[in-house]
């Protein structure tokens, strides 16, 4: 079961509701500051990118440190990762997943993440729909996780 309303409902800002207004139009593209190129702006993409940019703004996560739609694998079938936020040693720390505001974050939301964990094996997870932000903070020694307040910043990722 996941606690109600980690990190405020979500951390809000003009971007988002840019985002949210835009979405209506037929075939926009927003610049991806991770991928260094315009990407069709789809309802998940938006938020994904509004996420990119607070991590980067408000939590001082470098932009080259970022990775979009990660590929890994599970039971060799491939999967992708909405974001991947890197150490310093290029080891996974955060993975994170985006979905659209109109998407209700679930369980079976979070067991989605959990599952992609299993090949990546971070630190911290997060789903996001925009309007509401799940954060979990993993135990290495046994899997399990923790529910967390707040987004670490870039440099308590790795402690």
């Amino acid at each position: 079961m996941l606690p109600a309303k980690l990190c405020k409902k979500g951390i809000r800002s003009k971007f988002y509701i840019f985002v949210t207004q835009k979405r209506k139009m037929a075939k926009d593209y927003i610049w991806d500051p991770v991928r260094k190129k315009k990407v069709l702006l789809t309802p998940e993409e938006g938020v994904r990118q509004w996420l990119i940019k607070e991590l980067n703004s408000k939590f001082n996560y470098p932009v080259h440190m970022l990775g979009c739609e990660y590929t890994l694998k599970l039971n060799n079938i491939p999967y992708r990762g909405d974001l991947v936020v890197f150490g310093k040693k290029l080891q996974p720390l955060l993975l994170a997943e985006c979905k659209a505001p109109e998407v209700k974050i679930t369980t079976k939301t979070f067991d989605q993440i959990l599952r992609y964990n299993l090949s990546l094996k971070v630190k911290y997870l997060l789903v996001t729909n925009g309007k509401e932000t799940y954060i979990a903070k993993v135990n290495p020694c046994d899997g399990t996780h923790t529910f967390i307040t707040n987004i670490p910043y870039y440099n308590e990722l790795s402690e």
